[in-house]
């Protein structure tokens, strides 16, 4: 369950009966769009349906029967987010905003480059100051993946960025391949692996770019800065790093 600070209001009315719930508002969503894929136990505050979920009043078994034809909460709490409203206070909606704001800005932190700095990562203070130069406005009702294209559509005229991956090739000394490639090797698409005959470790790692420098400080830290790293342009052209 969540708690009821991260939790908003479905409503729905009916049969001159209030039925609300509480439910975290991304999988409201989801649910409204026949998009939701979770345990529904796991995105509620309350395994309840309320008639006034602020005062935790309930409405009569009766009104439960006659509009939902049963009283458990469980095949309820979807009826009444698909049929009915969802409910924020302004400052329930200021809070999602900002909490959307900054996850959308470090994803696309994550992923996008500077095409004319050499494809190096730009910071997220970079983006979000970029961002503000925009009329874009995060809206806290969607999701931040579906906001991501129409936030880059506004960043493109204010600053050079797009999206890119990086493939890179990295090899553990023997002292450090056993358990450094366990976690070198997670931290994006394993490609290609060898281990060599002295017991060191190459892999090829495809993640998106703007994790470079987390990557390469993942690489020294488990290699105590003695593994060797290149980035992969193509077959026939390698650039070391």
């Amino acid at each position: 369950m969540i708690s009821l600070d991260d939790a908003v209001t479905a409503r729905l009315e009916s049969h001159g009966q209030r039925f609300e719930v509480l439910v975290d508002p991304d999988a409201a969503l989801d649910i409204k769009r026949d998009e939701f894929e979770e345990d529904l136990e796991d995105v509620i505050a309350a395994e309840d349906v309320f008639e006034d979920a602020s005062s935790g009043d309930r409405p009569p078994e009766n009104a439960l029967e006659e509009v939902f034809d049963t009283t458990e909460p469980l095949d309820i709490i979807p009826e009444v987010i698909k049929e009915g409203e969802i409910q924020i206070t302004a400052e329930q909606r200021r809070e999602m905003q900002e909490q959307k704001r900054k996850a959308l800005i470090n994803q696309i932190a994550r992923n996008a480059v500077n095409p004319q700095m050499d494809n190096a990562p730009h910071p997220p203070e970079r983006i979000e100051s970029a961002l503000e130069e925009t009329d874009f406005r995060v809206d806290p009702m969607e999701r931040v993946e579906n906001q991501v294209d129409e936030a880059l559509d506004k960043l493109r005229p204010v600053i050079p960025i797009r999206f890119e991956t990086v493939t890179v090739a990295t090899q553990l000394p023997p002292e450090y391949a056993g358990s450094g490639q366990a976690q070198v090797r997670e931290f994006g698409e394993l490609e290609d692996e060898e281990w060599q005959a002295d017991g060191s470790w190459v892999g090829v790692i495809e993640f998106p770019a703007g994790l470079q420098n987390e990557f390469y400080d993942l690489v020294n830290e488990v290699s105590s800065g003695e593994a060797e790293t290149q980035i992969i342009e193509d077959k026939d052209d390698i650039k070391t790093r």
